[in-house]
């Protein structure tokens, strides 16, 4: 029989990771073997152990960055793989990680972390806090995921809508209020059943959820920062931003709501239509029938100009203006007003008339 790899006889280990700081950056680790190597890290030291290379799915090309990232194991996981070299036990291959369940913290010795970091829990399953979500008799939750706890503690509520003020028209008719509404971020849809839940978790904190909890369906995307987006398993998107958002779109941008939209703004808000001259890039708002446009400033002025062309007001039905301290208008050409039925001033002081010539004819 040929002595060649295949024909070698296979040799499998079981093994801790100490060391990942590959200097290949080709995702090998460093492989304290159970049997194959000795605790003691003066006999044999860490920086000594043979560097064992990963195996990728072959849903990853392992060529040329494409696919999956062959990083993922930390100092602490532990392994199961086997030695191409066979008994010469120096090409160990990584085949994957095994979760347990710790029963104490990285010690002085080989076989742990040599950085005390992992595990982060003793006496509870290495599977994620939130695939498991652990409940007691009462129903009561059981070492609840941190991001969950935080999700749950900065859940925005009593979030304002706009306000306007109920008053009179000129005519002396009413103008109905708008009276602002409050609505608050929806409840954390978090109801995971074990193992339904498939999530994936960063060292930093980013995580990734697929839950498939029956009539719990969810996705999670969540930020370390707090940053998220998450479907709701009746299709809501929740998204929260912690920081500032910005949204470049090189095409066209279309949104269809069906449904009521609100905005609140704590700060500035700008809008700059056709900052490229274009012709007939029009800034347009139609409002349906039986609704109103409604704008209220409630300390300060509304200012609208326009540098070249014309302001023009047509109103279809009555044309009402009241003004709370003086109405001055300056013309700087000529001033035409057509009525088609008749005038009425009402003056309680003084009328002036002043002009180059007076025609009242």
């Amino acid at each position: 029989m040929q002595n060649f790899l295949g024909q070698d006889g296979f040799i499998w280990f079981v093994g801790v990771v100490e060391d990942r700081a590959d200097p290949t950056y080709t995702g090998r680790v460093r492989v304290r073997c159970l049997g194959y190597h000795t605790e003691n890290k003066i006999d044999l030291p860490t920086a000594d152990l043979p560097w064992a290379m990963p195996m990728l799915p072959m849903t990853s090309s392992g060529i040329s960055g494409i696919g999956q990232t062959p990083l993922g194991l930390v100092e602490g996981s532990r392994v199961l793989g086997f030695f191409r070299d066979s008994n010469y036990a120096q090409e160990p291959i990584i085949i994957g990680s095994l979760p347990g369940r710790p029963s104490e913290e990285a010690g002085d010795t080989g076989f742990y972390d040599p950085n005390k970091i992992f595990p982060r829990h003793i006496d509870e399953p290495d599977t994620n806090r939130l695939a498991v979500n652990l409940k007691d008799d009462d129903g009561n939750e059981i070492n609840p995921h941190l991001a969950l706890e935080l999700r749950r503690a900065t859940r925005i509520t009593g979030l304002a809508t706009a306000d306007f003020d109920a008053t009179k028209a000129a005519d002396n008719s009413d103008i109905v209020a708008s009276d602002t509404d409050n609505w608050d971020q929806p409840e954390i849809a978090f109801a995971t059943i074990y193992p339904n839940n498939h999530v994936y978790e960063s060292e930093s904190g980013h995580l990734l959820e697929f839950d498939d909890t029956a009539d719990n369906e969810r996705i999670h995307l969540y930020h370390k920062t707090g940053s998220s987006i998450e479907y709701n398993p009746n299709g809501d998107r929740v998204q929260i931003v912690k920081g500032a958002e910005y949204q470049l779109t090189s095409g066209a941008n279309k949104v269809d709501i069906q449904g009521l939209s609100d905005i609140t703004i704590g700060g500035r808000h700008k809008i700059y239509i056709n900052k490229d001259g274009a012709v007939d890039n029009n800034y347009d708002i139609q409002v349906g029938p039986n609704a109103n446009i409604n704008i209220q400033v409630d300390t300060g002025d509304v200012n609208i100009v326009t540098k070249q062309g014309k302001v023009n007001v047509n109103s279809g039905g009555d044309y009402n203006v009241k003004v709370g301290g003086n109405y001055t208008m300056t013309v700087a050409g000529n001033r035409q007003v057509d009525v088609v039925g008749t005038t009425t001033d009402n003056t309680q002081g003084a009328v002036i008339h002043k002009g180059k010539t007076i025609d009242l004819n």
